[in-house]
């Protein structure tokens, strides 16, 4: 089955239902469905053939999530970049793909001209502009309104890549994930399967479309007939909040950053959610903390605490009865997902022990566009001649019920007093601490101890924690080796474009110091 053939079954099941609100505007699958026909259409009338790729430089709006179902019908790649990336970066991704065409908005304000320059036979369409402002094409709203373009669609199999997505890589550069039709939408049967998603279902999303974790919202909720409530952010904490409870939303995404920023909100737990089903999250796993802290408050609320990495897009989850019980797990694979965790001649290791994760699904990636070497040493031969399986780079360890849980990254262990420390443990220490906003935890070089563990700690609402309050409650709660050796307070920690703690942008910080 390909990506984007549930959706469009969907269209006359639920032609009249609301698929879509983003920015003011409100779609219905009978909309929607017309608007992405018309533009796959126009776009394969441009010249757009199967397996051209499409770089949509957009924010979360519906135009970005009609565009994505467009290149789909049209048989192209997309590739969805976020918003914010710099011209350089831009031009890079836009070669290192070879994208046919880009899609964009004005409030991108592309300069057009040097970007011909840079790029000889970029096709380029500014979707909320006039189309006598420097475009290739009509603005959107000009493509729907004109008759519907007679261009016939092509035939596509789900072994056709549906997209690339784009993550950092070890040189610095970008390498983007090829993904096929049959990836992804396995991914999302499978996800939506232990979610127990049905049409009913109101997911609200504040996460960028350039994110896997936000696109799989969108392709998700298209998928088991629901409705996506898109925002752009989650700046304002209270007007999200009140958007869920106007829009009687059931579902809720989410990464540590943003529910950090729901705690730090005067009163939240005062909010009452009657009909939100379930909160999930992933990207970076949810403190301890924050768990209590969100049972507390919402009771009736499912908690999915899960595990992806983008060249997958998801491998396990909790189940939410085991919540209580295994906090610090991400659980077991999910449905038609399967792992091992094996030492460094790829043999299995006992329960208890620590390896690099392996996974093996249809939800694996084909590796990386136009990076062999990269991709041979993600991508290698499984135990049997017909498959291959994925290393994540990612440390874990596995009770002896099969439970997963997550060490660190294989780079991101610190070696203190020849012990090996995981951030994310002390990380999860410093989340207990009341006053503490955000946290991360790095390894500095030195002379003694190898690396010294350093904790940084951006305080809640401008209090007053101190450093010798941080570590009395770490060296009650920690290993010697793992109490931080220096606390740095900061105004505000860097993020990535998906939310993130960026700890190399950290690291940089404290080696000038």
């Amino acid at each position: 089955m390909l990506l984007h053939d549930r959706f469009l079954q969907n269209v006359p099941l639920h032609a009249g239902k609301i698929a879509l609100k983003a920015g003011g505007v409100t779609l219905s699958y009978a909309e929607f469905g017309a608007a992405a026909d018309r533009l796959a259409r126009h776009l394969v009338g441009i010249g757009v053939r199967r397996g051209d790729r499409v770089l949509l430089y957009m924010d979360n709006s519906a135009d970005t999530c009609v565009a994505i179902y467009a290149v789909l019908m049209a048989g192209g790649v997309f590739v969805c970049l976020n918003p914010t990336t710099k011209y350089d970066k831009l031009v890079y991704v836009l070669r290192d793909c070879g994208a046919a065409v880009l899609i964009s908005q004005r409030a991108r304000r592309l300069p057009l001209e040097r970007l011909r320059a840079d790029l000889a036979g970029l096709r380029v369409i500014m979707l909320d502009t006039p189309g006598d402002e420097g475009a290739d094409s009509p603005a959107l709203a000009e493509i729907f309104a004109a008759p519907p373009v007679g261009a016939d669609l092509p035939r596509i199999i789900d072994i056709d890549l549906a997209a690339l997505i784009y993550t950092s890589g070890s040189t610095g550069n970008p390498k983007g994930v090829m993904m096929t039709h049959l990836n992804m939408h396995s991914a999302v049967t499978s996800i939506t399967t232990y979610l127990e998603n049905t049409e009913q279902d109101i997911v609200l999303s504040v996460l960028p479309l350039s994110f896997d974790y936000g696109l799989y919202q969108l392709l998700m909720v298209l998928s088991f007939g629901g409705t996506l409530i898109l925002e752009k952010d989650f700046i304002y904490p209270k007007v999200i909040i009140q958007r869920m409870i106007e829009e009687k939303v059931t579902g809720f995404p989410g990464v540590p950053t943003i529910f950090g920023l729901l705690f730090s909100l005067a009163g939240w737990e005062k909010y009452r959610f009657p009909d939100l089903r379930y909160v999930s999250n992933t990207a970076a796993a949810l403190p301890a903390a924050f768990i209590a802290r969100l049972r507390a408050a919402w009771p009736q609320t499912t908690i999915f605490s899960m595990y992806g990495l983008t060249e997958c897009k998801r491998v396990a989850y909790l189940p939410p009865e085991e919540i209580d019980r295994r906090p610090g797990s991400v659980g077991k694979a999910m449905p038609n997902c399967d792992t091992l965790i094996v030492d460094e001649e790829g043999r299995e290791v006992a329960p208890g022990e620590t390896g690099e994760l392996v996974v093996r699904g249809a939800n694996v990636m084909q590796g990386y566009w136009n990076l062999p070497a990269e991709t041979s040493r993600a991508l290698r031969q499984g135990r049997h001649p017909y498959e291959r399986v994925l290393y994540s780079g990612d440390l874990f360890r596995r009770d002896e019920e099969g439970f997963l849980y997550f060490v660190g990254r294989k780079d991101d262990i610190i070696k203190c007093k020849g012990e090996k420390v995981s951030p994310r443990e002390v990380e999860n220490v410093l989340y207990q601490i009341a006053g503490v906003g955000e946290a991360a935890v790095v390894g500095m070089p030195d002379p003694l101890l190898g690396e010294a563990v350093v904790a940084i700690v951006q305080r809640q609402d401008g209090g007053d924690l101190s450093t010798a309050e941080i570590l009395r409650h770490c060296s009650a709660n920690l290993e010697s080796f793992c109490v931080p050796r220096e606390v740095i307070f900061i105004e505000e920690m860097p993020k990535s474009p998906n939310g993130k703690i960026d700890k190399k942008r950290l690291t940089a910080m404290l080696a000038e110091r």
